[in-house]
């Protein structure tokens, strides 16, 4: 299904409700599992999260297919190695046997795991046999992907002696491994972080049972790009977020003040509103800790007429796609000059936007049809395989189209 937008005017003064968000949701649903009391209030209705919900209730499955669902993989993996009768298949989509799993699978073998791979050597598919584990010392490499350090932090409470966990190298992704950690304290399990070692303390119960997940920041950050991209005066508010947020993405309230956008906090509201003209000709993000945020920033970049260099973009090889490669092709249909790295993309120039329909292919990613649509508010968009959206953010057609961006004839809101 594609979608075709078209919008020159915001509709000002809107208020939309985000989903809770998919990084908090697939950690409690991981923990909900160890721990059967706990309730979850405001969870996640993203794609990534139902396929959550789903194999964690297939305890008897043989096979269970994650589709795209990185997280879902990762955290799946940790799981059922610790589940005594758990003997398992984990699969996905074409693109995730692309996608390494070897540091996580690595290190679970330190503890006696018993997974093995089934096709290539350190991606999936791959056969876990679940078992008690004892050992409660590991190492892992902690400069690749934070989901690997927060799949074993999630099981860590439930093994017999606990865990302690030695990160090797530059962490990162650091606020996801943090959130993790917040989130068992919350729920009263002891963890502490100092420096480069984690200490889980095993627990048999919750001390609190409850937990609200706070709405999605990188679900936000779509509508951090509109506001930059719209005239001073729009303004939009956005629930249920908060100050102290364990998002690592929350830095956005932060990061979208140099394009004129400001965010007030009231009671579970954020409130963006467009009060300046953006100042800057050139803007330079590191981006190690919030690498989810790059496609959004790129594109405002793009939309406001400022060039920018963007680094600590590592992880981006292995998402749904290789987004810093995608990205260059996509930006390259506006005129854009692109250079990309291993770690970083810079966006070399400004572009003249057009009465025609520029069309970006999605590459089966969720973030690319996302952080493209804003500029719908500049330039006439052909959005590829717009479905894309519901890995995690199901409502994201249907909320545009509540701030002014118009439909093409043939395309139906779900």
């Amino acid at each position: 299904m594609d979608i075709t937008l078209d919008s020159k005017n915001f509709i000002t003064n809107q208020h939309l409700t985000i989903s809770g968000s998919k990084s908090e949701t697939n950690r409690l649903l991981v923990l909900q599992a160890l721990y059967p009391d706990l309730q979850i209030e405001n969870a996640s209705d993203s794609d990534d999260s139902e396929v959550m919900k789903r194999a964690l209730s297939s305890k008897k499955a043989k096979e269970i297919d994650v589709h795209h669902a990185g997280t879902a993989m990762r955290f799946l993996t940790s799981y059922f190695a610790i589940q005594p009768d758990a003997d398992i298949v984990l699969t996905g989509s074409s693109r995730m046997k692309e996608r390494p799993i070897q540091i996580l699978v690595d290190a679970l073998r330190q503890l006696d795991a018993d997974i093995t791979y089934l096709e290539k050597e350190g991606f999936p598919p791959i056969r876990i046999k679940g078992k008690t584990i004892h050992k409660n010392i590991v190492e892992i490499e902690a400069n690749v992907s934070s989901q690997y350090i927060s799949s074993l932090i999630l099981i860590a409470s439930s093994l017999p002696n606990g865990l302690k966990i030695k990160l090797k190298g530059n962490i990162t992704s650091a606020p996801y491994i943090r959130m993790t950690l917040q989130m068992l304290n919350t729920l009263g399990i002891n963890a502490d972080f100092n420096e480069n070692r984690i200490k889980i303390f095993p627990a048999h119960q919750l001390k609190n049972n409850r937990f609200t997940v706070e709405s999605d920041w990188s679900s936000a950050s779509y509508f951090y790009s509109i506001i930059a991209l719209a005239p001073i005066g729009s303004r939009i508010s956005l629930s249920y977020f908060k100050p102290d947020s364990l998002q690592g993405d929350a830095i956005l309230a932060e990061i979208y003040k140099d394009f004129g956008v400001q965010t007030t906090f009231q009671n579970a509201e954020i409130i963006l509103e467009k009060t300046v003209n953006y100042q800057l000709s050139t803007i330079n993000y590191q981006l190690n800790n919030t690498p989810d945020i790059a496609q959004t920033l790129i594109i405002t970049c793009l939309g406001l007429g400022i060039t920018c260099t963007l680094t600590g973009l590592h992880t981006l090889k292995i998402k749904e796609t290789n987004r810093l490669q995608a990205l260059k092709n996509e930006l390259g249909k506006f005129g854009a000059e692109v250079a990309i790295t291993d770690d970083s993309i810079e966006l070399k120039n400004k572009v003249v936007f057009t009465d025609s329909v520029i069309e970006i292919e999605t590459y089966q990613d969720h973030r690319m049809a996302m952080a493209f649509a804003p500029l719908a508010f500049r330039q006439k968009l052909r959005i590829k395989n717009a479905e894309v959206v519901s890995k995690s953010y199901p409502c994201f057609w249907k909320d545009l189209k509540v701030i002014g961006l118009h439909y093409g004839e043939k395309f139906k809101i779900l």
